[in-house]
């Protein structure tokens, strides 16, 4: 097991590695609650504890709830600094100025073809 520093000395953005990493341990962990919920609401289906509904609408909304949102939170991303999003945007204004500026030099005449129908003799 890797040890971890105690003080962080840098402003660097964790590793990719390590973010994928934490969102993997966030949606098992997730998906752990979820089985669990199964496992309590055949518990106390078998149990016939008071407010038996009650306790198995709460343990379905958790089977339910819990992929939708084990899904976004594993799939999230933490923000972008300032100097990541001002770096998108001087890349994105720079291939906008590209591509107008290749569309006013490549913009070529459109052709017209004419075709004349000729019809065929008929005397023979």
């Amino acid at each position: 097991m890797k040890k971890q520093p105690s003080v962080l000395i840098t402003d660097a953005a964790r590793s990719p590695s390590d973010q994928l990493r934490s969102r993997e341990i966030r949606y098992v962990t997730m998906m752990s609650v979820r089985a669990g919920c199964l496992i309590l609401g055949g518990v106390l289906i078998s149990l016939e504890v008071p407010l038996l509904p009650l306790w198995l609408i709460l343990c379905a909304a958790g089977m339910v709830f819990l992929p939708w949102a084990a899904v976004l939170i594993a799939n999230d991303r933490p923000p972008k600094t300032k100097e990541e999003r001002a770096a998108d945007a001087a890349a994105r204004e720079r291939r906008q100025r590209a591509l107008a500026e290749s569309a006013a030099v490549e913009t070529p005449e459109p052709i017209t073809i004419d075709a004349e129908i000729v019809e065929p003799d008929k005397n023979p």
